[in-house]
């Protein structure tokens, strides 16, 4: 239930009833309980005449049953770089993370030839690293990349730098080729982060 609200997001209790292939009134008893327990919560929606539907989600207590990876000792650990060595030290360990990561994504990515490939290949990698990430297309048949979790959240809001490398990995790791964007950003509030991946124009 919980996974499900987390990759979907806001669902009714009928949606969730027909996407977990349960009933109804089980759905409803389970999320009355996770509701005590103060794991979702709800908001009624007025969409078209009639009554309102309920829309549950999750809460902070909820989006905290996912792994953070320590992220609490990497925040302690990047404040302390700081505090020692300065920002020019905590650049110089962003960047070394930075060129690591990217080094790992390039071989992952060497065997695909296709951008669309790339793309699948690296929401795998991004799911392994606990991001629980997926890939497809939207209207306009741009390629997405979405992340429905963020395991280093915690570090992230205490140094968004991390997030600003990761938007340069993706570019890097991609190729030329394309252009990266990020349409959605869970440290401005969103639920996920959300990025678009476009062939550039060949000349």
């Amino acid at each position: 239930m919980l996974y499900s609200l987390k990759v979907s997001g806001p669902q009714t209790a009928a949606a969730l009833a027909d996407r977990l292939g349960v009933t109804a009134v089980a759905i409803r008893q389970m999320l009355a309980r996770l509701h005590e327990d103060n794991l979702v919560d709800f908001e009624d929606s007025r969409e078209t005449v009639g009554r309102p539907k309920r829309f549950w989600h999750l809460t902070d207590a909820g989006n905290g049953q996912f792994p953070d990876n320590h992220a609490g000792l990497t925040a302690d650990i990047l404040a302390s770089v700081s505090a020692v060595f300065g920002e020019d030290g905590l650049d110089r360990l962003i960047s070394h993370r930075e060129k690591s990561t990217l080094a790992q994504y390039r071989e992952a990515l060497e065997p695909t030839s296709s951008i669309e490939a790339k793309v699948n290949r690296l929401a795998e990698i991004r799911s392994e690293e606990g991001y629980m990430a997926e890939a497809g297309r939207d209207e306009s048949g741009a390629f997405t990349l979405i992340e429905n979790h963020c395991p280093i959240c915690v570090a992230a809001r205490s140094c968004q730098k991390l997030c600003r490398s990761e938007l340069e990995v993706f570019q890097a790791a991609l190729g030329p080729d394309v252009e990266v964007t990020r349409l959605e950003h869970i440290l401005k509030g969103a639920r996920r982060c959300a990025y678009s991946i476009t062939e550039k124009a060949r000349i």
